[in-house]
Order: structure tokens, then C-alpha cells, then sequence
């Protein structure tokens, strides 16, 4: 990685840092906007993107261990980067194996620009509305969990478009912050990770020219580009969460440590032990799923990759949990940390596929079936 600073060895300069003051971005829902400065000083935007475009060269799963790890300072810094971190994965995966991607691997490169991605979110439909004009498109609409957005550089999108011909399709698109028609709700007021600036991008009116559309797909089907999507993001975005799971297992075996008389603390903490440990084996194989994209993207691996994510998600909340149970009463109080990442710890819920999707899309595959809809 010329000119590159290691980042296993960066996250332990840069990650006490980032932990000052995020009790008070917390409360005053504050976005992390100088560390995005910090890490694009140090590339860490574009370390992902392979060192023949410019870029760093770093793996995958080097990347989900410095995320990971970062996020014992910072969970809202480590999950707003692994939305931009998982676009770039996309690419570089879509690079590889003779897709579009270099255009956009070359760009975070020269400039350190910083993706915005909303699609996740839209999932198989997608959200407002595309209509014809002269040389592409008008995008109208709202587009929720735009994480990093007041540091964005470029959104990466979709919105659904009636062709007269071939029906409803879901254009993907990028588009630069400063086109005109951008702008944010400045809406981001929440239970959790209330410091990643996940604000909604409002879209009135915007141009998105012929040339920029990346991708046409049938509206509510599945289609192929989310396994990709889905196998390279999830091992980034759950690795944040799972070092959300290991901090809170700190700081409840610390408290936990002043109890040494307490009968049953020795059991809360085998317990906290079990909790935390289904976490971590669940996200170190969602890396070994995803395998430095070596692997051959399809529902064979898209599944286990979903039904892992869902695995990690319950496991982070109930280690926290178990972590303010260790604790006691010390871990109630705000000034301990473990409030904080409970809230934190409740996003992953969130991020695709939520529970019962989940158990639906594995389920309707095991039984032949179409992940999404019944056949017509």
C-alpha cells in the first residue's frame, strides 16, 4: 500500500481521538465531519480501491477489521464509512470480473470523494419517481438513510421509471452532490448512531444524464447485482456492529470486576462470554463468505450471507444487553457507555435484510422458490 499508512495500525492512533466528545455528539446529534477529514488525509476513502487505478489495494477483510475496530471508539464513524466502504466494494468486485466499476474506482481515487449510498434502503422497489427528458432523466424524491451525507460527494441511488414498452424499471445511478435539485432534510434525529449524518437527500427535479444510469432492472424482482451487493456490504457493515458487541463486553467485565463478591457475577459473565462469541464466529464468516471477493456471486452464497447477518444483529444486542446486566447498576448510568451502544446496537435491525425478511427470503430459496415474489 505505497503511500498508504497501514490501517490496523492507524485505527490505534486515530481511534482515541474519535472517541473524545462522542457522549456530546451523541446527545446534540452532531455528525463526525472532522474525522472524515482525518480519514481523508489518510486515504482510508479510498484504501479499498486496487493500487493499479490509484488506489490502496487493501482486502476486504482488512477492511472490515479496521471498521470493526474502530468502531470500539466510534461506532457512528465506523458505520457511516462502511456505507461509502461497501459501494466501493461493489466496484471493485464489478472491476474484477469485467463490469463497470474502474470509472468509479478511479474517482474515489484522484479526489478521496466520498459515496452516498441510499439503495439498500429502497431495496427491490426503489422510491420516487424518474421521468423521460431530453438526454436522461428527472429524479423526484426523498431518500431516507444517507449516511455521510453532509460530507457527500457523490449520491449512488436509483429511482423507479415506467418505460412505455418494457413497463416499470428501477434505474441505478450516481449523481454529484452539487447538482442542482440536492439538498438535506436535515432530519437525522434518532434512537441510535445519531453521529453518522444519515439524513434524508431530497432530489427535486434532478438531471441525471443517459450516460450516468449504471443499471436498468425490473421493479420488484430480484436481480443478480444484489448478490453482489448484498455478500460484499453485509460482512463490512455487521463487522461495525460486532465491534459494537466487543466494547460493550469491556466495559461490563470492567464494572462487572468492582462486584467480585456477587455470587452470580461470574455466571453473568459467562454468559456475556457465550453472547459475544456467537457474535464474532457469525461475523468472521461472513468474511470468509465473502472471501476477499474470490467467489462466485449467487443466491448459494447471498443466503447464508443474509441469515449470518440476522444472527450477528440479535447476538449484538443481547451481548450489550448482558453487558448493562454484568455491569449493574453502574452500567445505567450514561457516563458508563454501554447506554450509548445500546441505542448504537439497535440499528442493525435495520440494515438488509430485517429478521422476518430474512427468515422469508432463506426460506422461499429453500423451497425453490423465488427469493422475493411468487411467480405470475
Amino acid at each position: 500500500m505505497t503511500g498508504y499508512l497501514d490501517l490496523q495500525a492507524l485505527v490505534q492512533i486515530i481511534g482515541p481521538r474519535f472517541a473524545d466528545g462522542a457522549a456530546k455528539r451523541d446527545a446534540e446529534d452532531v455528525f463526525v465531519a472532522d474525522h472524515y477529514d482525518v480519514l481523508k488525509q489518510h486515504k482510508v476513502f479510498s484504501a479499498l480501491v486496487p493500487a493499479e487505478l490509484g488506489g490502496g489495494g487493501l482486502a476486504h477483510s482488512a477492511m472490515c477489521r479496521f471498521l470493526r475496530q474502530l468502531a470500539h471508539y466510534c461506532p457512528s464513524t465506523a458505520l457511516a464509512l462502511s456505507m461509502h466502504q461497501h459501494l466501493v466494494a461493489a466496484a471493485v468486485y464489478n472491476h474484477r470480473n469485467g463490469k463497470p466499476g474502474q470509472k468509479l474506482l478511479e474517482k474515489v481515487a484522484a479526489s478521496e470523494i466520498v459515496l452516498i449510498s441510499t439503495g439498500a434502503n429502497d431495496w427491490m422497489e426503489s422510491s420516487g419517481l424518474a421521468t423521460r427528458a431530453d438526454g436522461g432523466f428527472r429524479i423526484n424524491a426523498r431518500k431516507p438513510f444517507g449516511s455521510g451525507s453532509p460530507k457527500g460527494g457523490l449520491l449512488m441511488t436509483s429511482a423507479p421509471f415506467e418505460d412505455p414498452k418494457e413497463g416499470w424499471q428501477v434505474l441505478h445511478f450516481g449523481v454529484p452532490f452539487s447538482a442542482p435539485g440536492i439538498a438535506l432534510a436535515d432530519d437525522w434525529q434518532t434512537l441510535g448512531m445519531r453521529a453518522t449524518g444519515s439524513q434524508t437527500v431530497v432530489m427535486e427535479n434532478v438531471f441525471v444524464p443517459d450516460d450516468a444510469i449504471a443499471l436498468r432492472r425490473p421493479r420488484g424482482k430480484f436481480h443478480p447485482a444484489w448478490n453482489v451487493i448484498l455478500t460484499v456490504a453485509l460482512p463490512l457493515i455487521m463487522s461495525v456492529y460486532a465491534g459494537v458487541a466487543e466494547a460493550a463486553a469491556d466495559i461490563g467485565t470492567e464494572l462487572a470486576r468492582k462486584r467480585l463478591n456477587d455470587p452470580i457475577v461470574p455466571y453473568l459473565l459467562g454468559e456475556l462470554a457465550n453472547e459475544l462469541t456467537r457474535v464474532q464466529l457469525a461475523t468472521d464468516d461472513m468474511v470468509r463468505l465473502a472471501n476477499d471477493f474470490d467467489v462466485t456471486m449467487g443466491l448459494e452464497v447471498t443466503s447464508p450471507m443474509l441469515v449470518r447477518k440476522t444472527i450477528v444483529a440479535e447476538g449484538v444486542l443481547s451481548t450489550v444487553e448482558k453487558a448493562m446486566e454484568a455491569a449493574g447498576g453502574a452500567g445505567f448510568y450514561r457516563k458508563a457507555g454501554l447506554e450509548r451502544l445500546l441505542r448504537d446496537a439497535h440499528g442493525a435491525q435495520f440494515h438488509p435484510l430485517p429478521a422476518k425478511r430474512q427468515h422469508r427470503f432463506t426460506g422461499r430459496i429453500a423451497l425453490g422458490l423465488d427469493p422475493i415474489m411468487d411467480a405470475a
